[in-house]
């Protein structure tokens, strides 16, 4: 029943999303130059208006209340209440796509060219949902402006590209990272959207439970060593490393970022973008901040072994390191820092606490709906716990735009260091499984499991946790 309230995408694009809730009309067909609408308040006024503003013949076609409702939160997404309303009416589709992109949350935009046409997609709540189809001919256009404002060469289409586009208005400011990739149809583009003030930011509105935040904030207050936390792409790691850099942020504290990109801006830090094409990477950046004569550094990844050494010689000579890993676990982690060559008792010596995490899908309180627990919906090697009678599934309604979810939360793994796991590591015995039994010690599944529990997140949004 709910795929019959979606719009496709060509119709959708016909009216914007203020138009569609101001005159509540649902676009039907669009043939032979004539708009035909659904909407609940057909009047001959109406019609002559919408006439006006679409310059088009338009004919309206009477639909309930019920239904309208349930079209327009499906379909459109409002923007922000508080947004400067006449950037969205800006003559320029490419400045329009930008600021409703930001407006409803959207993290990402994706440019993506076919052979016989061209879709844009807005990446939501970490799913990606078409907004906008363009013709063929209209694409190398709008990528060209794309390219412009981001300072890219528009004469090379051969060769991927990185840029930045800055925006800045009375009421916002925020920056773009632009990532441009040759397809077989044409340029493949994705907007990243950075929020660039971190002083929002706080450790404990990200997810953590209360213990975990203690033994977190107990582990990133000692004056040296190495803080790892490690999870997949978009999972948020970079806002927890922001979060902790402003509880360490004062005047008695010098903090060096090698970042890329900068993704957020905090005052009193000083970040450097990363820029492999002159020789300005993570290993040579770190070699440069130990004569700055630094407290704290903050690497944005460790993706090599030259990267995980440096970080590792930081943090012997009495500096905090703080850096993201890709693992899928926090004791992955050192793992992943042995396969890179470097030797465990270094890793034994100055990691202080490793950290797993993702970001999950909360469900809307409004339409959550509870179901007894049925094996089968479950992954098959998964015990079902003895408190677990009853989960909830995502339903949809107008408060969630129908998809069940509203709003996400971070989920962690933590495993500070201690003197029993130092002598684990430094004879590479990695199997700590009966370790975090005996210390009670919350994984991404247990975690995961309590917000099942808790009612927060369905069985869908975490299934991938639960499998052993």
């Amino acid at each position: 029943m709910e795929n019959y309230f979606n719009i496709p995408t060509a119709l959708l694009q016909l009216v914007s999303s203020e138009q569609a809730y101001h005159y509540r009309i649902i676009p039907v067909d669009d043939t032979n130059g004539i708009l035909r609408f659904k909407s609940d308040q057909v009047s001959e006024a109406l019609k002559q208006e919408l006439e006006i503003v679409l310059n088009k013949e338009v004919t309206l076609i009477k639909e309930s209340t019920e239904f309208i409702q349930k079209y327009l939160s499906v379909n459109f997404r409002q923007r922000h209440k508080n947004q400067s309303e006449h950037l969205h009416y800006s003559t320029d589709f490419l400045e329009k796509l930008l600021f409703t992109a930001k407006d409803i949350g959207s993290s990402d935009i994706h440019f993506e060219p076919y052979e016989h046409k061209c879709r844009i997609r807005f990446r939501l709540d970490g799913k990606l949902k078409q907004q906008f189809i363009i013709t063929p001919q209209e694409y190398p256009v709008i990528v060209n402006k794309v390219k412009i404002k981001a300072g890219l060469d528009i004469s090379e289409k051969r060769l991927p590209q990185d840029g930045r586009i800055s925006i800045k208005t009375a009421s916002d400011e925020f920056d773009i990272r632009v990532s441009s990739l040759p397809t077989l149809h044409g340029e493949k583009l994705v907007l990243r959207i950075l929020s660039k003030d971190a002083n929002t930011i706080n450790l404990k509105d990200l997810g953590f439970t209360a213990s975990e935040l203690k033994t977190y904030k107990e582990t990133v207050k000692k004056p040296n060593g190495i803080i790892l936390i490690s999870g997949p792409t978009g999972s948020g790691k970079t806002t927890t490393l922001y979060a902790t850099l402003k509880l360490l942020n004062d005047d008695l504290t010098n903090i060096l970022t090698i970042e890329d990109p900068i993704e957020y801006t905090l005052e009193g830090i000083n970040q450097v973008q990363l820029k492999e094409n002159i020789g300005l990477d993570f290993a040579s950046t770190l070699r440069t901040f130990l004569r700055q004569d630094p407290d704290i550094i903050m690497v944005g990844e460790i993706r090599d072994a030259k990267t995980a050494n440096m970080a590792i010689r930081a943090a012997l000579t009495g500096h905090l390191v703080l850096s993201t890993i890709h693992t899928n676990s926090a004791w992955a982690t050192i793992s992943r820092l042995v396969d890179m060559g470097i030797p465990s008792f270094l890793i034994a010596s100055t990691l202080n606490v490793s950290v797993a995490q993702r970001l999950v899908r909360k469900l809307c309180n409004e339409c959550k709906e509870a179901i007894k627990v049925s094996k089968a919906v479950f992954p098959s090697n998964f015990e079902i716990p003895n408190e677990l009678k009853t989960h909830y599934k995502a339903v949809g309604c107008d408060k969630c735009y129908h998809t069940g979810y509203q709003g996400r939360k971070a989920i962690y793994e933590i495993i500070p260091i201690t003197k029993k796991l130092i002598n684990h590591i430094r004879q590479n015995d990695l199997e700590i499984d009966a370790y975090i039994e005996a210390h009670k010690i919350d994984t991404l599944k247990s975690n995961a499991i309590k917000l099942i529990i808790e009612g927060v997140t369905s069985v869908d949004e975490v299934y991938a946790l639960l499998s052993d």
